[in-house]
C-alpha cells in the first residue's frame, strides 16, 4: 500500500479468499484492506499513539441518521460524558479533498455536534475546531492531544 503522511505503525495483515485484510484495533476484527481502510487504520493509530486518545473512546464506521437518511461516519472520538469530541472523514489517497468533503462532514456534524473535525485522504490532513457561536470552522495546524483541548 501507498506510504501515507503519518508516522510508521505496525499493522497485522492476513489474506482471505485472495483478499488482503488488516486488523482493526477498534472493531477487533480483520477488515478488507481497501485504500480508504488503509487511511482509516492510520488515523486510528495516530489518535491512539500520537494524541493519546483511549481506544475505548473511539468508534469506527457506525451509522447515523441524517434527515431520515442512513449515513456512516468513519471515526468518532467520544468525551467521557458521551458527547462527541472529534469526527473524522477518511477518503482514499486517490481522492482529492474538496469542498464537497467538508460539506459531507459538516452535514454529519449537524447530528454529532463534535468539537473538532478532521478530513484526510492520508496524504493531506485538515483539522478544524467548531465555533458554534460564530457558526464557522476555525482551521488548526493539528489536533490537540487528549486532555489539552
Amino acid at each position: 500500500m501507498l506510504k501515507l503522511n503519518f508516522p510508521n505503525y505496525s499493522f497485522r495483515f492476513k489474506e482471505s479468499d485472495g483478499a488482503p485484510l488488516i486488523f482493526d484495533l477498534i472493531r477487533k476484527k480483520f477488515m478488507v484492506l481497501t485504500p480508504e481502510e488503509w487511511v482509516r487504520q492510520h488515523v486510528v493509530n495516530y489518535l491512539i499513539s500520537e494524541l493519546n486518545y483511549p481506544k475505548s473512546h473511539i468508534n469506527v464506521e457506525k451509522q447515523l441518521l441524517l434527515n431520515n437518511t442512513k449515513k456512516r461516519y468513519d471515526i468518532v472520538v467520544y468525551n467521557v460524558d458521551g458527547s462527541i469530541h472529534l469526527i473524522v472523514e477518511c477518503k482514499a489517497p486517490s481522492i482529492k479533498i474538496t469542498q464537497d468533503t467538508f460539506d459531507q462532514i459538516a452535514r454529519y456534524n449537524l447530528v454529532t455536534n463534535a468539537t473538532y473535525l478532521m478530513v484526510t485522504n492520508g496524504l493531506d490532513h485538515f483539522f478544524c475546531k467548531m465555533d458554534y457561536e460564530a457558526e464557522k470552522y476555525v482551521f488548526l495546524k493539528e489536533l490537540p492531544e487528549k486532555g489539552t483541548s
